[in-house]
């Protein structure tokens, strides 16, 4: 499962920005997950569960999003929806189309905490 190494990177990037930042935890991260991007947000679920055990981020929570498919026609222009498996226009069915998002894993935010200012997102 290649999950739990997304989630020791996602930890690893979290407790380097908590120490360049000077906070005491980090108790939120938020990801973007495209539907083509070989990550499945169940399971990162799961996974961020076993990999935070015993690290800094022990008792952080994880807030996914899940990012649709979009396409760009490149025959009519429109921007538009499509599945993964099927990466036609939605406008006029044409198959040139380019892929505006959908195969993203970002990280999008981290909640720091600090002693005595509250939380900070980064």
């Amino acid at each position: 499962m290649h999950e739990l190494s997304v989630c020791r990177a996602l930890i690893r990037e979290a407790e380097a920005a908590a120490g360049r930042h000077g906070a005491c935890a980090v108790s939120k991260l938020s990801v973007r997950v495209g539907a083509l991007s070989g990550v499945e947000p169940t399971l990162l679920r799961n996974a961020f569960q076993a990999a935070r055990a015993g690290s800094s981020l022990e008792g952080a929570g994880l807030t996914i999003e899940c990012v649709p498919v979009r396409v760009a026609c490149d025959a009519c222009g429109a921007h538009s929806d499509a599945q993964p498996n099927r990466l036609l226009c939605a406008a006029c069915g044409d198959w040139r189309t380019r892929l505006i998002s959908g195969d993203e894993l970002t990280l999008a935010s981290i909640e720091l905490l600090f002693d005595e200012t509250g939380m900070q997102h980064v």
